[in-house]
């Protein structure tokens, strides 16, 4: 077998780091779900604590390894891994460690997935016709409004966001970009629901991961959503002024 598929010029060769993550992201869903949890985090905690106060720069380093890990091969766990953050480190540092983690796992699915299809696929997208390059020439013409809203809009799968920008070509830098500041908004509020656990396991209860749905919460992160889609609606109206 050639390593280049004749019909749309992938390489098979280049799909392995894609092939990988999907292997792991399997394996990690059926045999990981139990120990990265919540209940793992409250039967730990006092271990956790002291190691932190005995080891403080070995467990930001370990904690950010395992969250880059589990965010790069999408194993389950990401938000028990946020809350983590929050109560071994606070509010602050917590979200900082917590984003810049995010942003690192995400890169390199990102990486994976723009080197196995998204250079390929792009190039096949961008010379299409009709409904699909239209598509195409609007992703790219609103391309940071688009990056932004995929991260700030609570619906938007994390993993999706992270494969979609590869498949239509986004370069590394902006995907970066875009990805940190725009998880900063999720990222701090599942941070400061970490940093207060102690209270909550002290009255035996469990974290309410909703409250990102709340008003006082959902609101002010879809005011981010219109200002992100601002261009977009400026655009649109420029074009059927003209």
């Amino acid at each position: 077998m050639t390593e280049q598929v004749q019909s749309g010029g992938f390489s098979l060769k280049r799909l392995v780091p894609l092939v990988v993550i999907f292997a792991v992201a399997v394996l990690g869903y059926f045999t990981l779900g139990e120990y990265l949890s919540f209940d793992t985090l409250r039967n730990n905690r006092e271990a956790l604590l002291g190691f932190r106060d005995q080891n403080y720069a070995l467990t930001v380093l370990a904690f950010m390894a395992i969250y880059v890990v589990i965010v790069a091969f999408s194993l389950p766990g990401a938000a028990v891994a946020s809350l983590t953050g929050g109560f071994l480190f606070g509010v602050f540092p917590g979200v900082f460690l917590n984003v810049g983690a995010a942003t690192i796992g995400a890169t390199l699915i990102f990486s994976a997935a723009r080197y196995g299809l998204g250079e390929a696929l792009s190039r096949k997208l961008n010379t299409s016709d009709g409904a699909v390059k239209n598509i195409m020439d609007g992703l790219h013409e609103n391309e940071l409004s688009f990056l932004f809203l995929m991260r700030l809009v609570p619906a938007v799968p994390f993993f999706a966001a992270n494969l979609i920008p590869a498949l239509v070509g986004v370069k590394t830098g902006r995907f970066v970009v875009t990805t940190f500041i725009g998880i900063i908004p999720g990222g701090l509020v599942y941070t400061w629901i970490g940093a207060g656990l102690g209270e909550v396991f002290a009255r035996g209860e469990s974290p309410n991961l909703g409250v990102i749905f709340e008003p006082q919460i959902l609101g002010p992160i879809l005011g981010l959503c219109a200002l992100a889609a601002l261009p977009v609606v400026f655009k649109l109206l420029e074009k059927k002024a003209d």
